[in-house]
């Protein structure tokens, strides 16, 4: 489907919600491709995915309610509030963020303020970034491989949700109370006495009067990550019968290709045009052996941008967090202009 076709679509009856939805509509600063579109990455029979932003109404602001996003499923479409955006993109969340590096053609509309938010994206990225996209390729890392072809031993694979959870942890300090002492949470694997385990994950804690709430919330993350790996061979298995291990291969890659350019080049590139010919061989098997594994050439790319990533966020000019100072004054001053009726 190109461009003209998408266009077309859109004014198609099955799009009527973005024109008649109450919190879209005229609202809609910004909408875009998302998925294999964005990337490049697409081919004959893709999924069509639109992604977008909705300003917030002057009733949200006044009240401080959000409906934070409008989705539907039967188009693969999700709709985000102003403020939500704000509050994902400052956590540097890397399926929002990508939404501000699109081709310039693939805004299939955008405002002023949708442009202000385009040119003042900078303001976003920071070393969070690292962290983020960091435990998303890890978790595409663990869709690829096919737990029971032992790709990796289970002692391996338990270093991986070990390295899932601490990418993850890293953002605690910034939605919770911070611990009082750097070893308050000590994660580490060690030899497991199980049967069933060579390796497994264990913790230390030293926590006094810490809020039951905010340790809950972090439990619970932690706990989700867990359950995710556990779940990883039945989705291997139905990747592998709809032939996607491919596709889950080259959005690894393509996962390391974004943050490298952010942190390198302080730019998102969602579109990857330099290296679409390599990502497609990639998405259709020509990296995968007889058995539809990844082979070990597929694992010497990996390792390279691995590596790649490693030198970057080790020596990235970009701040700790965010410019929060600058973000609160745009969202201020885009909220301002909706409750004054000027937008």
């Amino acid at each position: 489907m190109n461009l003209e076709q998408i266009k077309e679509k859109l004014k198609t009856s099955e799009y009527d919600f973005l024109r008649e939805d109450k919190n879209l509509g005229d609202n809609i600063i910004l909408l875009t491709l998302g998925g294999s579109h964005a990337y490049g990455m697409d081919k004959e029979g893709s999924d069509l995915d639109v992604r977008g932003i909705a300003l917030n109404s002057k009733k949200d602001i006044l009240l401080g309610t959000d409906f934070e996003q409008v989705v539907n499923a039967d188009t693969d479409t999700t709709i985000y509030s102003f403020n939500k955006m704000i509050q994902l993109l400052t956590s540097n969340n890397p399926n929002t963020v990508e939404i501000l590096g699109c081709k310039p053609e693939h805004y299939l509309r955008l405002s002023n303020i949708g442009k202000e938010l385009l040119e003042n994206r900078k303001m976003f990225l920071s070393k969070i970034c690292i962290h983020t996209f960091g435990g998303y390729a890890g978790s595409q890392l663990r869709r690829m491989e096919n737990k029971a072809a032992r790709l990796v031993g289970q002692a391996q694979n338990e270093e991986y949700i070990l390295k899932s959870i601490k990418n993850a942890a890293y953002n605690f300090r910034y939605r919770y109370v911070p611990f009082g002492e750097d070893d308050s949470l000590m994660l580490f694997t060690a030899p497991s006495n199980r049967d069933d385990m060579e390796s497994e994950i264990f913790m230390s804690i030293n926590l006094r009067n810490y809020p039951l709430r905010d340790w809950t919330g972090m439990w619970n993350e932690m706990k989700a990550i867990v359950s995710s790996y556990n779940k990883i061979g039945k989705r291997n298995e139905k990747a592998i019968s709809h032939d996607k291990l491919g596709k889950h291969c080259a959005h690894l890659l393509r996962l390391y290709m974004m943050c490298i350019d952010i942190l390198e080049k302080e730019e998102i590139i969602t579109y990857r045009t330099d290296e679409h010919d390599l990502l497609m061989s990639i998405r259709n098997g020509e990296f995968l052996d007889e058995n539809r594994q990844p082979t070990a050439e597929f694992y010497d790319l990996l390792n390279e941008y691995e590596k790649r990533f490693d030198y970057a966020k080790n020596n990235t000019s970009l701040p700790d967090v965010p410019d929060h100072k600058r973000i609160n004054e745009f969202k201020m001053y885009v909220n301002e202009r909706i409750v004054k009726g000027e937008v």
